[in-house]
């Protein structure tokens, strides 16, 4: 069974997004093949039921370590900040397993200190539609899932969800993120972004296996698309530019704030092999 999903390979977030659904579907049917093609990534599955929706459907389900099926607000501060460390890893249980910690690299790393990876992940993950027919198209302002409370009544009563911003992979977003280029700082005034889920989430899983190659300027990252189809433990290698024969991009993780602690992932620019 084949699985094709249309990408914009000049967008970063999107080719990684699709480095991590090949990575999903090779642990959900415990194996699978991509590659690339002009407008569009595919994945090759042994499994004869395998499809789109099942996949964004499991991502969509992910559950963590340590969580409930409800979040709460008791590990921020007053200021509404998220108190819980920024750099912890975070281990997918279900329903694949999957440990995550590869933004101890701080120079792909996108978010602060006071943005909760952990609520941001859940939060993606339960706004995926696993019918829509273009996943990375998908966008909105996301909220937290929030649990009914029980009132002095009795009854429960359900709190106000709470916006959660991206992590800023999507490049499409990335572009309109900079302070000089709006005109003000969205963080400052506490405004809230429009987000793609399936970019975000599968953009996170991708980058644990699937890295970027770094170029000798700080904070700007070359990876490679390849046609021939490779399987999970191979592909990093194609990412990387070390085998296959497909195009290299070269992308920016920039400040995107004042204070130098936000970054956005830019939009791509192809890259002949020729000038590498």
């Amino acid at each position: 069974m084949t699985i094709r999903i249309d990408l914009d390979a000049n967008n970063p977030g999107q080719f990684f997004a699709c480095c991590g659904l090949l990575e999903v579907a090779d642990r959900l049917w415990e194996y699978a093949e991509g590659w690339f093609e002009t407008g569009t990534f595919s994945i090759k599955a042994g499994n004869e039921e395998a499809s789109l929706s099942k996949l964004l459907k499991t991502v969509r389900d992910f559950r963590l370590s340590g969580d409930d099926a409800w979040s709460s607000d008791e590990d921020e501060d007053e200021q509404g900040n998220d108190a819980v460390d920024a750099a912890e890893s975070l281990t997918i249980v279900s329903p694949i397993f999957l440990r995550l910690d590869w933004w101890q690299d701080k120079s792909i790393k996108t978010w602060a200190g006071s943005m909760n990876a952990r609520r941001i992940f859940l939060a993606m993950c339960n706004a995926i539609d696993p019918h829509c027919v273009s996943p990375f198209g998908q966008s909105g302002v996301i909220f937290d899932t929030q649990a009914p409370e029980p009132s002095s009544t009795g009854r429960k009563k359900v709190k106000k969800p709470k916006k959660r911003e991206p992590f800023y992979f999507d490049g499409q977003r990335g572009a309109s993120a900079w302070s000089i280029d709006v005109g003000f700082s969205t963080d400052s005034l506490n405004l809230h972004t429009v987000a793609s889920p399936v970019v975000e989430v599968l953009c996170l899983v991708g980058l644990q296996r699937f890295r970027p190659r770094p170029t000798q300027t700080p904070r700007v990252f070359d990876y490679f698309t390849w046609r021939t189809p490779f399987p999970v433990p191979i592909a990093p290698a194609a990412v990387s530019g070390l085998i296959g024969d497909g195009e290299c991009y070269r992308f920016a993780n920039s400040f995107r704030t004042d204070q130098r602690k936000h970054k956005a992932f830019m939009p791509a620019t192809r890259i002949p092999r020729s000038a590498l």
